[in-house]
């Protein structure tokens, strides 16, 4: 492994702080969508049924955007990749609103759709993150870029707090010409984005993908993101609908999605300090034993509390699944094949998370919040045996 100098991690140091105030603007975009999206789906949709389409196109589109970006960024470099995406941002946000002012509902979900795929190139902040770290740092600069997260769980609420009546002709079109404004601002602060040299090998270079996705640990890396982060998609999607269903109100549901997001960021400021002591995957397991637990409060009761420590206790487990499987993706492959490699764990993951927001709708309403949180336990159980496999099969290895 090639060996960083201090000035290389200072760069990455830099570029992590850029990418953490990208995440802070760019990751309000899918609260806003949250909140508003079947709110805005039932005045439109002829079919209620199809109200909260526009949230599951929105994870869609964020899995339908990660290998064009990823080309994208290896022909162009990271800072125009994510300029454009920001550009693509303000696009997707602008048509929403036309969407809703023109009461089409149609317009509306494909705004969505490129609010989805906007999504892809800001969750690839993490990984570009450690491109010019040392491996010591690699986690930690992972950790710094998701910390943006927490105000990005501020920003897009608040967003939609000072916005959505901004119109009173077009209820909630407003919030998203405010998603387009912080989309533009995001392409501000991406382009301080300092370029960082991939190696003197050409970009063609680099081993068949069919042939990195083989490796175990790149299986068991992506196992373990797609769980966290499928599993916190499903459930935190049901979650205030089964809040409501079961008597609480409105205000109760938001907030306690509100302690959610927070959960799911707050911890970033020392996720990578955690990994550096005790290993990605330890760390790994940790989280998703963190979101089996959250199953296990949530099938113990329905008053509030119930609701709200799960959630809490979900979001921590998702950041220390997510943050730890995605420092364990980067020991998969050199530095001339990070691009592919990064695009093709992205779509594995966030394919699976499309999947589970649309299914955790249906599933909620035919089988209720019991059969919702029995769920969590197989695809934890799978993971953890996995993730155990690997490290009796690293510790085999000779030093």
């Amino acid at each position: 492994m090639q060996a960083h100098s201090p000035i290389s991690d200072a760069l990455a140091k830099r570029n992590a702080i850029i990418l953490a105030v990208a995440t802070a603007l760019g990751g309000s975009s899918p609260a806003i969508v949250v909140s508003l999206g079947g709110l805005v789906g039932q005045n439109l949709a002829d079919n209620k049924e199809l109200a909260t389409l526009p949230v599951s196109l929105l994870n869609l589109g964020l899995a339908l955007g990660t290998i064009p970006a990823a080309i994208l960024m290896r022909r162009a470099g990271r800072r125009i990749g994510y300029v454009v995406g920001a550009g693509i941002g303000l696009f997707g946000g602008c048509l929403a609103a036309f969407g809703i002012v023109s009461t089409s509902f149609l317009l509306f979900c494909l705004g969505t759709l490129i609010i989805g795929m906007y999504g892809s190139f800001n969750q690839s902040y993490r990984f570009a993150a450690t491109d010019a770290a040392s491996e010591a740092f690699k986690p930690r600069a992972i950790s710094w870029v998701m910390t943006g997260g927490i105000a990005a769980g501020v920003i897009g609420p608040q967003t939609v707090i000072w916005l959505q009546d901004a119109s009173p002709a077009a209820p909630f079109s407003g919030a998203f010409l405010g998603q387009g404004a912080l989309a533009l601002l995001s392409m501000a602060v991406v382009s301080f984005l300092k370029p960082v040299p991939v190696s003197a090998a050409p970009k063609a270079g680099g081993r068949p993908l069919r042939e990195i996705v083989r490796q175990p640990r790149f299986i068991v890396a992506v196992v373990a993101g797609l769980v966290s982060y499928a599993l916190m998609s499903f459930v935190m999607t049901a979650a205030p609908v089964a809040m409501v269903g079961c008597g609480h109100t409105i205000g109760d549901a938001a907030s306690g999605i509100r302690w959610h997001i927070l959960a799911m960021f707050g911890p970033s400021f020392f996720t990578g300090r955690l990994i550096a002591r005790f290993s990605k995957e330890w760390v790994t397991a940790a989280g998703l034993g963190l979101i089996a637990v959250s199953a296990v409060i949530g099938l113990s009761g329905v008053d509030v509390g119930h609701f709200w420590a799960s959630l809490i206790l979900l979001g921590i487990g998702w950041n220390f699944g997510f943050i730890g499987a995605t420092a364990m993706v980067t020991d998969c492959y050199r530095p001339e094949e990070r691009t592919k490699v990064q695009a093709a764990n992205d779509f594995l993951v966030f394919g699976s998370v499309a999947v589970a927001s649309f299914s955790s709708g249906k599933l909620l309403n035919e089988g209720g919040w019991e059969t919702v949180n029995w769920m969590v336990f197989p695809p934890v159980a799978a993971a953890l045996v996995l993730l155990a496999w690997q490290q009796r099969a690293r510790a085999a290895v000779p030093a």
